[in-house]
């Protein structure tokens, strides 16, 4: 199966919930996901087909604030649907990398780029296993933090890029696993969020990781 064609055909481009400068290819009841699945256990859900809180709020909070990545080169990191390098993008970043393990999100990343009229460069790859910081300016996190063996790897490896003097940005509905000890918050928005069940809006941060 063709996995752009079959995003392309049936999801809909749509206003992301909460950042409507962006539109996004997003499941439906009838999008009939369940035929890009495998029975392979390494077989994720598809996050990039949903609208999960932690992008949400980096992508308002960019919209708010541009500054913050205009003229820079930004890391996307488990980017999903794409939703934060694009605001990154559409905000006047100089480049954006989009990193995810997923090949069905790397597809949906290059459509939603496309659809918003934006270039991103997108890398299949467990960048969390490198030994060397990326070649950026700041690094985008949404929600990866959602699980404690995840946020295990995730955040050695933010603070070595910290330690190296690249920027760290972290967009979360403070699930359980976020190491909030490490982090200072400094925005708070209410956003929708698929990973409450997207029936209602939670308050969720944006942290910057703490030396």
């Amino acid at each position: 199966m063709d996995v752009r064609t079959f995003i392309a055909e049936n999801l809909h481009l749509r206003p992301a919930p909460g950042v409507p400068e962006i539109r996004l290819y997003t499941a439906h009841p009838g999008s009939g996901l369940a035929r890009l699945r495998t029975d392979a256990p390494e077989d994720l859900p598809p996050y990039w087909a949903y609208s999960w809180a932690g992008g949400i709020l980096l992508a308002k909070h960019l919209f708010r604030d541009p500054d913050i990545v205009r003229g820079r080169r930004v890391l996307d990191l488990g980017a999903g649907s794409g939703i934060v390098g694009i605001a990154a993008r559409k905000c006047g970043a100089s480049s954006v990398i989009a990193t995810e393990i997923d090949a069905n999100a790397i597809a949906a990343i290059d459509l939603n780029a496309a659809a918003n009229n934006v270039t991103i460069e997108v890398l299949e790859t467990d960048i969390l296993s490198g030994d060397r910081a990326p070649n950026v300016d700041i690094i985008l996190a949404g929600d990866v933090f959602y699980d404690a063996e995840l946020a295990g790897r995730v955040l050695p490896f933010l603070a070595a890029c910290l330690s190296a003097g690249v920027e760290v940005l972290i967009g979360d509905p403070r699930r359980r696993s976020l190491p909030l000890a490490s982090l200072r918050l400094i925005a708070e928005y209410a956003v929708p969020d698929f990973g409450d069940g997207g029936a209602q809006s939670v308050t969720g941060g944006v942290f910057t990781l703490e030396a």
